[in-house]
């Protein structure tokens, strides 16, 4: 396990450089002579300095673990959809397989953590039929009608 984790975290440090210094289009070769375009699609000014970085596997969100032990959510055009506090000794992060959980590791503490992630969206359900109070804080939406 220990391997197989060290491995994602260097590929993701390795996916950090590229992702976050890369600032042109440059040609080079390789030992044995094959061509590699190596060429820059997005750059993001982040407001604190990253320590690691792991992408969702269906490429929608970005997790930044940042030096002031924060985590930067961003969706795949560059938006910061949230941001999370963790504890200072976090130094690496990971997603599970369907990007729902990210997992920490904390050198400082000795701990593995795994937390889920979920977001809030809200629902303009004006003009829908309903039950119950118009001014209720909370609104339950329930959709059997599909076929």
């Amino acid at each position: 396990m220990r391997s197989r984790f060290s491995k994602l975290l260097r590929g993701s440090a390795c996916f950090t450089a590229a992702f976050l210094l890369v600032t042109s289009t440059a040609t080079a070769s390789t030992e044995d002579s094959t061509d590699l375009l190596f060429e820059q699609t997005r750059k993001w000014q982040l407001p604190y300095t990253p320590k690691d970085i792991v992408q969702s596997i269906d490429g929608q969100l970005v997790f930044v673990l940042t030096d002031n032990h924060r985590i930067l959510i961003y969706e795949a055009n560059g938006k910061l959809k949230g941001s999370v506090e963790v504890d200072p000794g976090v130094n690496a992060i990971d997603a599970d397989a369907r990007g729902e959980n990210i997992l920490l590791i904390d050198s400082e503490n000795k701990t593995f953590s795994s937390y889920s992630i979920n977001f809030v969206t809200e629902i303009d359900v004006t003009g829908s039929p309903f039950k119950g109070k118009v001014d209720a804080p909370v609104t339950i939406a329930v959709f059997t009608d599909f076929e």
